[in-house]
């Protein structure tokens, strides 16, 4: 129960997604919620912000930002999320929560993937 109270409370320190992301090419697939999530590249580094219909979802998505949003896209790419099994977190969630949490993961990779690509084009 203390690790949901704590989630709820980190999902209310959500960077929030501008409105005007809320849209539906920056819905994550595979998360049974609705979760928007956007990356903004500034001086070498992705700055994440996320919003969710669900409030734990919306907890889940703050916890991953917090860990990743400020890196640079190498650094993105590489991270070893370990902290996700260390803490237990899978066994306390539904297989759909846990599916959506790997899916938000995933994104996040792929648009520092692709942030990586484009810096290395210029």
């Amino acid at each position: 129960m203390e690790k949901y109270e704590y989630i709820i409370q980190m999902g209310k320190e959500l960077p929030m997604i501008d409105d005007i992301y809320k849209k539906d090419e920056n819905l994550i697939r595979g998360c049974q919620a609705k979760v928007w999530l956007h990356a903004d590249y500034t001086e070498g580094k992705i700055f994440f912000s996320a919003d969710s219909d669900a409030i734990i979802t919306k907890g889940l998505v703050s916890m991953v930002i917090k860990v990743l949003s400020g890196h640079t896209p190498e650094e993105i790419t590489k991270a070893d999320l370990y902290f996700v099994d260390k803490i237990g977190l899978k066994e306390h969630l539904s297989v759909t929560r846990s599916n959506g949490l790997l899916s938000m993961i995933k994104q996040m990779k792929l648009y520092a993937l692709a942030m990586q690509q484009k810096a290395q084009h210029n």
